[in-house]
């Protein structure tokens, strides 16, 4: 959705710097889903393993 606003802005201002800052926005809002992706796994790798020793 922000690629395709930030398409949108480019097309209407030709102002390519805007299109970039909204682009850094999109790529800064992959990385926080890739991290909390990476750590609900890990979570969930290291909650399977106390789980299984205590049995």
């Amino acid at each position: 959705m922000i690629k395709q606003i930030a398409w949108n802005t480019f097309k209407n201002t030709g102002n390519i710097d805007t299109f970039l800052e909204l682009k850094q926005i999109t790529d800064i809002v992959e990385n926080i889903e890739a991290k909390k992706y990476e750590t609900i796994k890990n979570e969930g790798i290291n909650n399977c393993g106390e789980d299984s020793s205590r049995f």
